[in-house]
């Protein structure tokens, strides 16, 4: 049986690993982009995949200069976008068994 080793980062460690200040993790979080344990920022654990959301929130705000509000509207279409691609590719290949070619 193996286990999942889930690694915690302080704020420190969260911003040097995602490459962004301290202002903009407070942002991210405080729009619900990504959801820290603890209750202040001086507390705060973040799992290892909410860098992956942390840097691709900074690069839209920074790149398309967007707001925080816009970021976190767009992160949570393109999530749905790729989770309706994921179960369109199931659908395509349960209907693959049926049709004949």
């Amino acid at each position: 049986m193996s286990s999942t080793l889930i690694v915690q980062l302080d704020m420190e460690r969260f911003c040097e690993e995602a490459n962004i200040p301290a202002t903009y993790v407070i942002e991210i979080v405080e729009h619900g982009i990504i959801e820290p344990q603890g209750r202040t920022p001086d507390v705060w654990r973040f799992e290892d995949y909410e860098l992956v959301i942390a840097r691709r929130a900074a690069k839209l705000r920074d790149d398309l200069q967007m707001e925080w509000e816009g970021v976190a509207l767009a992160l949570d279409l393109l999530e749905e976008v790729q989770q309706l691609r994921a179960e369109n590719q199931r659908l395509k290949q349960k209907l693959g068994r049926f049709v004949t070619q």
